[in-house]
C-alpha cells in the first residue's frame, strides 16, 4: 500500500476513534419507520400513515408489491394493502433501505458521480441477494435486501472526507484503495451506532472473508454469495475465486459450478426485479 493511502488511512481511522469523523444520520423517515415498526402496538395503519408521507417511498413500495420477485395474485395500487401485504417487518426494512438513497448525494461532481454508481452497485448486490434468500429459504428475503444496501455503507464518510480535499477527488486510484481498505470497519461502525441488529452491523465487515467458514446461514454469507454470483462471469476481483474451496456454497445448498442452469434462472429473476426495487 502506497505511503498516500496509508496516510490518508489513518487520519480517517483516527478521526472515527476520536469522534472527529461525520457519519452519515439515517434519514428522518427511515427512523419514524423503525420507531413505528419496532413498538408492539403499532398497526399497519399506524405505518402506512408514517410512508404515505413520502410519495416517492409509497410508490416504490407499491412497485416492489407488483414485482415478478413477489408475484402478487392480483396488482395493488394501494399502500394499506401494499404494507398488509408484505407486513410491518417486511415493510419497515424495505422502506428503510430505499429511503437510504437520500444520504447518496454530494456537491462535488466527481463524487457525486462515484456516488450514483456505488447505490447502483449496493442496488444490484441487494436484488441479488433478495432473489437467493427467496430461492434457498434460510434468511428473510427483506433481511437480506437491507443487507444488500448498507454492505459497502461505510464508503459515504470516506467520499465525504474526500470532498473536502481536492487532490484526493481527483485521484481515483488512491481513493478507490481507501475505500476498499477502510469501508468495512466504517460500515460496521455506522451501523451500530444506529441500533443495527449485530448480525446487520456485522456485515460490511465481514462480507468480504471469502473463506469464512460458517455453518449457519447468515447475512455476511449471503452478501458474500450475492457478489460472487453477481460477478461470476468477470475476469477480475470477484470473479477470480475458486468456488469450490468455499464453504458458504455448502452452507447455503448452492452449486459451485458457475455455469450451473440455476445462476441463468435466478439471473432472469434478479433482471425482472430490479427496475421494481432500484
Amino acid at each position: 500500500m502506497s505511503y498516500l493511502v496509508e496516510t490518508i488511512a489513518n487520519d480517517i481511522l483516527a478521526a472515527l476513534q476520536n469522534d472527529r469523523l461525520t457519519l452519515p444520520s439515517l434519514p428522518e423517515v427511515a427512523l419514524k419507520v423503525r420507531d413505528v415498526a419496532e413498538c408492539d402496538n403499532s398497526t399497519i395503519l399506524n405505518l402506512t400513515e408514517i410512508i404515505a408521507q413520502d410519495a416517492a417511498l409509497s410508490a416504490r413500495i407499491i412497485r416492489v408489491v407488483n414485482s415478478p420477485l413477489l408475484r402478487a395474485p392480483q396488482e395493488v395500487n394501494d399502500l394499506t394493502v401494499a404494507v398488509s401485504r408484505l407486513g410491518m417487518h417486511y415493510t419497515s426494512n424495505l422502506a428503510i433501505g430505499l429511503a437510504m438513497e437520500q444520504m447518496f448525494q454530494a456537491t462535488s461532481e466527481m463524487i457525486e458521480k462515484r456516488l450514483r454508481a456505488l447505490w447502483q452497485l449496493t442496488g444490484q448486490v441487494s436484488n441479488w441477494a433478495t432473489v437467493l434468500a427467496t430461492h434457498c429459504h434460510l434468511v428473510p428475503p427483506d433481511e437480506a435486501l437491507l443487507a444488500g444496501l448498507v454492505h459497502r455503507l461505510g464508503a459515504l464518510p470516506i467520499l465525504a472526507y474526500a470532498e473536502a480535499r481536492d487532490d484526493l477527488i481527483q485521484d481515483n486510484i488512491t481513493l478507490g484503495k481507501v475505500i476498499d481498505r477502510l469501508h468495512g470497519p466504517l460500515g460496521s461502525a455506522i451501523l451500530e451506532k444506529w441500533s443495527f441488529p449485530q448480525k446487520l452491523a456485522d456485515v460490511p465487515r465481514l462480507y468480504r472473508k471469502i473463506s469464512r467458514a460458517s455453518s449457519v446461514p447468515d447475512p455476511a454469507g449471503l452478501i458474500t454469495l450475492a457478489n460472487l454470483i453477481h460477478n461470476r462471469d468477470r475476469h477480475i476481483g470477484w470473479g477470480l475465486q475458486n468456488w469450490e474451496e468455499l464453504s458458504l456454497f455448502k452452507t447455503f445448498n448452492l452449486p459451485t459450478d458457475k455455469k450451473d442452469p440455476l445462476y441463468a434462472q435466478l439471473a432472469i429473476r434478479v433482471a425482472q426485479s430490479s427496475s421494481a426495487f432500484f
